[in-house]
């Protein structure tokens, strides 16, 4: 091996664990979104991979830490996609109509998300918990929202007593409750929530309940 060789291969090796860490992530996200956190088998995401049990422990150490890593890039991923948002919009109307159907967007096309989210609600979020990386994740979706909602109180179109994570936690209750109750409320109501047909009337009662909670007089007692 010429001394040229080895820092290519070094970067393959690199690249080689990062693809199977990928890898075991992607499976992993699928295992715990279907069998839950006790019933998926680290053998069994092994089976599914180009790799051993021994292996999975290798790169996260464990079950509870594989989970944490699912838990991890699952927010991370839609955290990301609020970073992109043009939070600088001259309206601020549309600015958080777009965050809010970008939320909306996401859920639907993540129904693992939905399922992970709820088994860790199930555990009393313990994962979040002891995770160093998600105690700080939430932190960017609250700045997004905070700036759009200074640009609407400035220009006088928002209410000034609007708090953030109210308005974080009424979007993806509505976006959550649509994906992850659709089948309870189908059966209950004849009305499937994520029917093609009726996906850009939902979409659009999120942006009007969201502009009109933020536009509404408040009334004091």
């Amino acid at each position: 091996m010429t001394s040229d060789e080895e820092p290519s291969q070094h970067g393959e090796c690199i690249r080689d664990a990062a693809r199977t860490r990928a890898e075991i992530l992607d499976v992993a996200t699928q295992e715990f979104a279907r069998a839950g956190y006790d019933g998926a088998r680290v053998d069994e995401i092994a089976a599914r991979t180009r790799t051993t049990k021994r292996m999975i422990y290798y790169y996260f150490g464990g079950k509870e830490q594989l989970f944490t890593a699912v838990l991890e890039r699952a927010y991370g991923v839609i955290r990301e996609a609020e970073q992109q948002l043009d939070v600088d919009h001259p309206d601020p109307v549309a600015a958080i109509r777009r965050l809010a159907e970008l939320t909306f967007d996401h859920h639907e096309q993540h129904p693992d998300f939905i399922r992970l989210v709820s088994i860790e609600n199930i555990h009393r979020a313990q994962h979040i918990a002891g995770s160093e990386k998600l105690g700080k994740i939430g932190s960017p979706a609250l700045d997004v929202i905070r700036r759009i909602l200074a640009s609407g109180q400035e220009s006088g179109l928002f209410t000034a007593d609007v708090d953030a994570v109210d308005l974080h936690a009424m979007i993806s209750s509505f976006c959550f409750f649509r994906v992850s109750n659709r089948h309870t409320f189908g059966a209950l109501f004849g009305r499937d929530l994520l029917d093609r047909g009726r996906r850009a009337h939902y979409r659009a009662m999120l942006g009007d309940m969201v502009i009109a909670y933020l536009t509404a007089e408040r009334t004091t007692d």
